[in-house]
This record gives C-alpha cells, sequence and structure tokens, in this order.
C-alpha cells in the first residue's frame, strides 16, 4: 500500500510539474504576442498618419 502511495505521489509531482511548466510557457508566450501586436499596431498608426495626414494633429 505504501509503494502505491509513494507512486501515486510521484505521478502527481511530476503531473504538478509539466501543468506548471506549460503554464510558464504559455505565459511566455502571450507575451510575446503582447509584444507583436503592440509593433503592429504601432505600424499601422504610422500608415494610417502618412495616408491621412490631415486627421493629424496638426489642426
Amino acid at each position: 500500500m505504501k509503494d502505491q502511495l509513494q507512486n501515486r505521489l510521484t505521478d502527481l509531482r511530476n503531473e504538478y510539474a509539466a501543468g506548471a511548466k506549460a503554464l510558464e510557457d504559455l505565459q511566455r508566450r502571450q507575451d510575446e504576442l503582447r509584444s507583436t501586436l503592440l509593433r503592429i499596431s504601432g505600424a499601422i498608426q504610422v500608415l494610417e498618419e502618412m495616408l491621412h495626414p490631415e486627421t493629424g494633429s496638426e489642426g
């Protein structure tokens, strides 16, 4: 019985470690995507201002 409990504990610890790593990977990917979207948003803003300069803050 004790061996079964020890094996289950080992399995659960391994699953927990794998889940924690997966969460860390997802958080890193989220940060990368947020950064990419910010750069794209900036590029969109620049291009829109170049295409429509009359809507800028000069007025």
